[in-house]
This record gives C-alpha cells, structure tokens and sequence, in this order.
C-alpha cells in the first residue's frame, strides 16, 4: 500500500486498540481494490474523546471514523445529526463530516446482521422476531430488523429494565411493529437472535430453550469467539438455518464503505483478505 499526500484516513478509535480487527480488514481490501486510504487504529480514553473527535474532523484528509468501546454511546451527545436507528440502538459506530460541516452518525453492528441474514435467504419484511439481549449489540441489531420492516419483535434480557427502555425507544420510532417484552419462547417465530454471551462454549447454560425451537426459525449468534457456539449446534440440530457471530462483522463494512463513499464490495471477498492476514 502506497501511503501518500493523498491517502485518505479513517480512524478507528477506541481503548484499548489491541482487539481490533477492522484493521485487517480494510486495509489488505483497500490495497487489492486500488483505494488509496487507510484505517488507522487510535487508542483514546474516555476523558480525551470528546477533544479527540472535535479534532479529527478539523484534517481536510479524514474520510470518517469507525467508533468502537468505549466510546459508541458517549459519542451521540457530540454529533449534530443521528439516524433512527442510533436513536433507538442508543449507540453510534461511524461518523462522517457532511459538505457543511456538521457530524453526522450512525450505526451498522445490526446492519451487519440483517445483511447476513437477508443474503442467506430470510425475508424480513412481515416477519416476527425474539432478540434475547438488549444491551449495545442487541438494540443495534433490533433498531435494525426495525428499519428493515419485520411485523413484531420480542425482547428479552435479565435486566428487564433494559429491555422495556429497548422496547419504548422502539415503539417511538417504529410504531406499527407490534413490541413485546419478558419472554425468550422461541416458538413459532421466524428469527432468533442471541445477542448475549450465554451459550458460547459448551456446558453453559443457553438464552433460551432450544426445544421450542421450530426448524423454520432462522437463528443467529453474535458471539465471535467461536464460529459454533454451543447454542448454535443446538439449533443446527433442530433442523434451523444458523448465521454465525463473525458474519455480522463482515456483512457491515461493506455498508461501512457505501456510508464513508467507497466502493462497496462482498463479506467473501473481506474474509477472503482477512485470511491472509493472520
């Protein structure tokens, strides 16, 4: 990768900057595709964000910023304008300056795991839905299935206060799809979501009971230590088509790039670059 006065920049910041993938990732497709740009991993603590984002969108060569923890809900406060779907998630993952100069947000973890879904066959428009988890990944990934037309969703989490914030932000900006809360049955439903860490290795108790199941039911998973987690081999042997944690990394960016104005590529084609990195 030539690095040059014309490279664009886009940071990713967050702390500690040591798990960071995007890296990885961007960048070996960015050398493939010809793009002269660059993501550039920056560590910043809490108390130094606010003064980190004001500054970086002073350089006339930044293209945008990829926000990660802990620093997705912080960030909201210092944007001039969000989408529906950072409003009801509650957290923002990228920023972009427009031509006039204000930030602009918006969040693309549940974007990434709608793509998926959608590309492995699963129409959403009309469909009913369980997302068990309502915290950062879990709202995302709701204000998401929201966005992409499904008729009801159902939200689980222990924190029960959790959910019902989850489902008020929800029935606000999406008031034709039917809301419910304080059950993770799975039954008769056409998605499952997992978007807690229960149910990663085998042993640990699972988010819901995998023997209501129905082999209709699509499910997915958001953990990405593991590519089959142990909830994941429990629906898959229930006869249900599965999608597993890391497709949600990979299914965003390219709806990354499209956002930042790049051109856009396939989840295969960032996986397939990734490998070589590692």
């Amino acid at each position: 990768m030539q690095i040059d006065g014309h490279t664009e920049l886009i940071a990713h910041v967050g702390w500690p900057t040591h798990t960071f993938k995007s890296p990885m990732i961007y960048n070996p497709y960015f050398a493939s595709a010809g793009i002269n740009a660059l993501v550039v991993p920056m560590g910043c603590k809490p108390e130094n964000f606010a003064g980190l984002l004001r500054g970086l969108f002073t350089l006339e060569n930044i293209r945008g910023a990829l926000i990660t923890m802990p620093h997705k809900v912080s960030v909201v406060g210092l944007l001039d304008e969000v989408t529906p779907t950072v409003k009801v998630a509650g957290a923002c993952n990228a920023v972009k300056r427009a031509p006039d100069g204000r930030l602009l947000g918006d969040m693309f973890d549940g974007a990434g795991f709608v793509r998926g879904v959608q590309r492995k066959g699963l129409e959403l428009k009309g469909a009913r839905c369980l997302v068990v988890g309502s915290g950062g990944v879990g709202s995302a990934i709701a204000a998401s299935l929201a966005g992409a037309g499904i008729a009801a969703i159902s939200l689980y989490d222990v924190n029960s206060p959790a959910a019902e914030g989850l489902a008020q932000r929800l029935r606000t900006h999406y008031p034709a799809i039917e809301v419910a809360t304080g059950s993770n049955d799975p039954a008769g439903l056409d998605l499952v979501v997992n978007a807690t860490p229960m149910g990663m290795n085998p042993g640990d108790p699972l988010p819901l009971d995998v023997a209501r199941l129905d082999a209709r039911t699509f499910v997915g998973e958001v953990v990405m230590q593991a590519e089959m987690t142990a909830f994941l081999t429990a629906a898959q042997a229930r006869g249900c088509r599965i999608q597993v944690g890391s497709d949600m990394l990979f299914e965003q960016i390219p709806a990354y790039l499209e956002y930042f104005g790049f051109p856009t590529t396939t989840a295969q084609v960032l996986r397939d670059g990734a490998r070589l990195q590692y």
